[in-house]
């Protein structure tokens, strides 16, 4: 790492770019291991960690820190392509329970191991103290971006999380 001021600068932009790469290619891994987005692999993860591969779509919604809507579009595409399907509750006739299909199932399975994977596990493993400066230093470089009113998952991606306009369907 350089001392320099202006060296910084170009420091700070460099691991930018370099977490910035880090997700396009996995992204890109993901799709030709798949034909999926890191958040309609997220969705298929939740369901498979509900007993029964269930849930409803408000809580996928809320456990993904997105809108109804977001998750509605994922649904309707993960539906279309065998990976999941919708019935209406047995508990609340006014709910739909959605469920992890066979073939999303086996692509849990095909799918490579998940970026934010590697995030949490090196993440953990900071002590306390490491963990709290490094989401401080995150918000602070997001409100640099002006980011910090940008509706954000929990997922490491690009692209619109709704339609992964530009990504693998």
């Amino acid at each position: 790492m350089s001392q320099h001021p202006a060296d910084r600068v170009d420091d700070a932009l460099i691991a930018l770019r370099r977490i910035l790469r880090a997700t396009e290619l996995y992204e890109r891994d993901l799709a030709q291991a798949v034909g999926l987005t890191p958040a309609k692999l997220r969705v298929l993860q939740l369901l498979d960690a509900r007993e029964g591969d269930r849930s409803t779509p408000t809580t996928l919604a809320h456990q993904m820190g997105v809108s109804q809507a977001t998750v509605t579009a994922l649904l309707d595409q993960l539906e279309k392509r065998g990976y999941v399907t919708r019935h209406r509750s047995v508990a609340d006739r006014r709910q739909t329970d959605v469920v992890l299909a066979p073939l999303g199932a086996e692509a849990l399975t095909s799918a490579p191991n998940a970026l934010q994977q590697h995030f949490v596990q090196g993440f953990a493993r900071l002590a306390d103290w490491e963990q709290a400066m490094l989401i401080a230093a995150l918000e602070r470089v997001a409100a640099m971006l002006n980011a910090q009113g940008i509706d954000a998952a929990p997922v490491l991606a690009t692209g619109d999380i709704r339609t992964g306009v530009g990504r693998a369907t």
